[in-house]
């Protein structure tokens, strides 16, 4: 029998975390989502608060193996963003990381940063 991906094998209560996620995002997620959605960033898939084993990523292609994360102040020299990273690499994933700022007051130079890394 053919193993589940590993984005398909969370619990249910992250899955329903995930959910509540996509329907209160922040400001910067809200507005990441609206440049991203609908393959509307040169036809790349993305989707957003995917469960993925203990985590949940802001936004995912998976087609590409990039993920996509939007930090605030509080992932300052995070730890545990940095073992984090390390767990998506080992499966593969190139992890992006942006600042809300950055996202908020000036979307065109991110977008054309993860194009850039995309290709």
């Amino acid at each position: 029998m053919a193993q589940k991906p590993h984005h398909l094998t969370t619990t249910k209560r992250l899955r329903g975390f995930a959910r509540n996620m996509r329907r209160q995002p922040t400001d910067a997620e809200a507005r990441m989502w609206r440049l991203l959605r609908s393959r509307r960033l040169t036809n790349f898939k993305f989707r957003r608060q995917v469960p993925f084993q203990n985590f949940i990523l802001d936004f995912v292609c998976f087609e590409h193996s990039v993920v996509i994360e939007i930090d605030g102040g509080q992932h300052a020299s995070s730890r545990q963003d940095t073992a984090r990273d390390a767990m998506l690499s080992a499966h593969g994933f190139r992890v992006l990381r942006y600042w809300n700022d950055d996202v908020l007051l000036r979307p065109s130079a991110v977008l054309e940063d993860i194009l850039a890394r995309l290709r």
